[in-house]
């Protein structure tokens, strides 16, 4: 059997619910042995991207707003921005207000959408794509970092391409999160096809990871970031909620609006459970 070494604690891991997931029991740091696709036609062919694309900008919008005004907070002199996996630009919309930015998108197709709409952005990957010495006063992920297969790497490489007192902002699932945690439950009784939508299995660009908020600070403080400021984003909107969930069309118009209409329902108590994406900032040391 293949051995996996934990990357945050370096404790061996083990094989849990499936063939391509693995978890740490010491930090609780899980991680997927799933294959990113992402400019493979077969993997887009999947994904109705028109109504992905309204499922999430209102969300992601709101969200980018309070993740722009928590940056100011510590770089009121705004500065120059680095967004990674920049999809199609939209925190950039919003934070070209106060800094100078640049995004980052290895899709080809969407990344042709974002220079379309103006958005300034480069085809290709961090750090390959940027100049040898290009620099930074701020890098953004948003959801982005649980996709990366080598998480220390990247860390690390974010760390040279900062400035003194540079900012980290990562934006991702968290694994205590509620509807996390509805997903293993079910797939240990044998339901795992919301498990396998959480990991985004079978997309462009599955998950590779799922951290908490013990082992986010872990990592990061490996690295060498000292973090600033924690905190929760909304996982869901009633605004384009529909779309998010049958733009993968695996439910049928019935199956979607039941579901809908339950979580409508429950969204207030949602509110109210632990987190599923979760936000760090973190300052360069």
């Amino acid at each position: 059997m293949t051995e996996e070494i934990c990357p945050i604690c370096s404790n061996q891991m083990q094989k849990t619910i499936t063939e391509w997931h693995w978890a740490c029991k010491n930090c609780k740091y899980e991680k997927a042995n799933l294959l990113p696709v992402i400019n493979e036609k077969s993997a887009h062919a999947l994904i109705n991207e028109a109504d992905r694309e309204s499922g999430l900008r209102n969300l992601r919008n709101k969200n980018f707003k309070k993740l722009i005004d928590e940056i100011k907070v510590f770089k009121p002199a705004g500065g120059k921005l680095l967004d990674v996996g920049c999809a199609h630009g939209w925190f950039l919309d919003i934070a070209k207000n106060d800094f100078t930015v640049l995004g980052i998108e290895p899709d080809v197709h969407v990344h042709k959408n974002a220079i379309k709409r103006g958005v300034e952005t480069r085809l290709g990957y961090f750090p390959d794509i940027l100049n040898l010495n290009e620099k930074f006063d701020v890098i953004v992920f948003n959801d982005v970092i649980e996709h990366i297969p080598n998480i220390n790497n990247v860390l690390n490489q974010c760390h040279d391409r900062l400035n003194d007192q540079g900012l980290l902002l990562l934006n991702l699932p968290s694994s205590d999160g509620f509807f996390y945690r509805v997903s293993k439950a079910l797939a240990l009784l044998g339901k795992k096809d919301f498990y396998n939508r959480m990991w985004q299995k079978d997309l462009p660009s599955p998950h590779l990871h799922y951290l908490n908020k013990n082992n986010i600070v872990s990592v990061l403080n490996k690295n060498q970031f000292n973090i600033k400021k924690q905190g929760r984003l909304d996982a869901l909107k009633l605004s384009g909620l529909y779309e998010k969930i049958t733009f993968m069309g695996e439910y049928s118009k019935l199956s979607g609006f039941t579901l809908y209409m339950l979580i409508a329902l429950v969204l207030p108590i949602l509110k109210m459970m632990p987190a599923d994406i979760v936000y760090v900032i973190a300052v360069r040391e």
